[in-house]
C-alpha cells in the first residue's frame, strides 16, 4: 500500500507565498513522475505542475513563473513552492505519484494524497 500526505498549505494574502509538500511511503519501488494538481470549488481538477525522475519540470500556464516544483528523491518527497499567490490559486491541492512497487511488476501504478486547502484572499 502507497500513502501520501500533504502539508503546508493555508491562508495567505494575495502576492504571497505558500510552499505544500508531500511525502511518500509504502511499498513502493521507485517513483516516476510526480505531480501538483488542484481543484477550485465547483471546478474540476486541473494539472498544476509535474517534474519526472529525471528532473524535468513541466508547469500550467497559468502557474508558469510563480511556482516551482521540486523533489527530493532519497525522502520521496515532491515540493511545490508557490509565489505571487493570486486569489484564482485558492484550491485544494492534490499530490499524485507514478510508482513501481516491486522489481517484477513493469506495471506502473497512480496514488493521490488528501488534498490541502490553498486559500488566497484579496
Amino acid at each position: 500500500q502507497v500513502r501520501l500526505v500533504e502539508s503546508g498549505g493555508g491562508l495567505v494574502q494575495a502576492g504571497g507565498s505558500l510552499r505544500l509538500s508531500c511525502a511518500a511511503s509504502g511499498s513502493i519501488f521507485s517513483i516516476n513522475t510526480m505531480g501538483w494538481y488542484r481543484q477550485a470549488p465547483g471546478k474540476q481538477r486541473e494539472w498544476v505542475a509535474l517534474v519526472t525522475s529525471g528532473g524535468t519540470t513541466n508547469y500550467a500556464d497559468s502557474v508558469k513563473g510563480r511556482f516551482t516544483i521540486s523533489r527530493d528523491n532519497a525522502k520521496k518527497m515532491v515540493y511545490l513552492e508557490m509565489n505571487s499567490l493570486k486569489p484564482e490559486d485558492t484550491a485544494v491541492y492534490y499530490c499524485k505519484i507514478w510508482v513501481r512497487v516491486s522489481r517484477t511488476d513493469t506495471q506502473e501504478y497512480t496514488y493521490w494524497g488528501q488534498g490541502t486547502q490553498v486559500t488566497v484572499s484579496s
